[in-house]
């Protein structure tokens, strides 16, 4: 049976409509780290690290990307709860056609900058090639990459989580195929990985449109001639703030990370850093997922004033994040040898370090996965405000405190501890805005 954002959620309904969103951002996340994974064991260490480097460029750029598709989703969904799906359509379609105009900007501006920051960076000698040659081709490909972000977004918006889920493993073979024939078929090399995530991006940024023309396909949404209309856009921007924070963020305190880990453990750290990196985008991706599916479902409620449900999302909401929480670090600190061994397994110095780092990083899925949900929890709720605090202060003022302090005293752990301290301040955030705004919002 077809599960629409109107209905009450029962914790089965529930999980079966998030299910397709946290099983594509797994799965999204999984396909990413087969870039590191090929290149890891068939080009070297070396240009390994040098991807590891220069992605949080790519990141900055594509995360207005997720800004207008989680800013924009929860303006389109309040507008559907409001019984207005023309308006809904009007705004969709202008959110599409800006991301598709910003993409193509920030892929020219990108291309500029790729060397230079490289450089600030700090990429040697040996890592700066790699650097410019995977940042150029992947670039090129940014207005896809920033479109798979958003359609990921409207797609549980449209009550088709399920067309989401195809499209992304469809993306998702198509990088590991590409990577397999690049890399090893070809010899390509870290051109090669690069060539195979613009291909499956141009696959998740270009198929979706095609659920979204045709007027006669069953779904919520559909594209229409845009209207721009300033003042919607601004909200949207607004809304999604706190996930554009996230990731503009997440690629500074990257860089500070590798400026610390090249300090104490040389290319090592980074190396390590960025298997730690890929599995927590594996396992974070379940939080985001959940929290990018949840989120219509909220702000509808939210829009058609339905305050029991609205509690009803908010109670099982916590109790499905702190358990699965549970089950991740648990996983995360028993399986550490065995991932650390599957990338970096030629190097018997760097896959010890990998693998204590796994364990000791391991603990903030513990605490993460409610601070992820509270930052969508109010962008959903259209409180762009709050939910770039949270957002600010976890990824940004939290992280970047705890990196330099914590070295000081703990040396390489410190790195490895950081980001669970700083989770753990963000979760005293996080409860403190759910407590003062109950009354306003009335999930509690």
């Amino acid at each position: 049976m077809r599960i629409q954002l109107s209905d009450h959620f029962t914790y089965r309904r529930l999980l079966r409509f998030v299910a397709p969103s946290v099983i594509m951002m797994v799965f999204t996340s999984i396909y990413t780290v087969i870039d590191g994974l090929f290149v890891s064991n068939y080009v070297g260490k070396t240009p390994f690290a040098a991807l590891n480097l220069i992605w949080p460029l790519i990141m900055a750029l594509g995360a207005v990307g997720f800004m207008l598709g989680t800013g924009g989703s929860a303006i389109v969904a309040k507008t559907l709860g409001e019984q207005k799906p023309e308006k809904a359509n009007e705004y969709f379609s202008m959110i599409i056609f800006t991301t598709i105009l910003a993409g193509i900007g920030l892929a020219v501006l990108g291309l500029f900058v790729v060397r230079p920051v490289a450089i600030l960076l700090g990429a040697t000698s040996d890592m700066m090639p790699h650097c410019v040659l995977y940042g150029t081709i992947t670039l090129i490909a940014l207005p896809a990459f920033m479109l798979q972000n958003v359609f990921q977004s409207f797609l549980v918006t449209a009550e088709r989580p399920k067309t989401g889920l195809f499209i992304m493993i469809l993306a998702g073979i198509t990088n590991i195929c590409l990577d397999a024939f690049f890399i090893i078929g070809l010899d390509w090399g870290i051109a090669g990985a690069a060539a195979a995530t613009s291909c499956s991006q141009l696959v998740g940024g270009v198929i979706p449109f095609f659920c979204f023309i045709n007027k006669k396909k069953r779904s919520r949404l559909h594209l229409t001639r845009p209207h721009f209309n300033g003042r919607i856009l601004l909200k949207a921007c607004t809304n999604g703030s706190s996930e554009l924070m996230t990731n503009l963020s997440a690629s500074i305190v990257t860089t500070l990370y590798n400026f610390q880990l090249i300090r104490l453990a040389g290319e090592n750290g980074v190396a390590a850093y960025g298997v730690i990196s890929y599995v927590f985008f594996i396992f974070s991706g379940i939080f985001f997922g959940y929290s990018i599916a949840s989120a219509p479902i909220i702000s509808f409620h939210y829009g058609a004033r339905n305050d029991q449900e609205l509690k009803n999302l908010f109670k099982k909401s916590l109790t499905f994040l702190i358990t699965t929480g549970m089950v991740l670090m648990t996983l995360a600190i028993l399986s550490a040898p065995a991932l650390a061994n599957l990338f970096v397994g030629y190097d018997t110095e760097l896959c010890e370090m990998t693998t204590h780092g796994l364990g000791v990083y391991g603990i903030s899925y513990l605490i993460c996965g409610i601070n992820i949900f509270a930052s969508a929890f109010f962008t959903a709720l259209n409180n762009g405000a709050v939910s770039a605090a949270i957002s600010f202060l976890r990824t940004f003022v939290f992280q970047i405190a705890v990196l330099i302090l914590l070295p000081i005293y703990l040396n390489l752990d410190g790195i490895w501890l950081a980001v669970t301290a700083a989770e753990l301040l963000s979760l005293f955030v996080s409860t403190f805005f759910f407590i003062i705004k109950k009354k306003r919002y009335y999930y509690a």
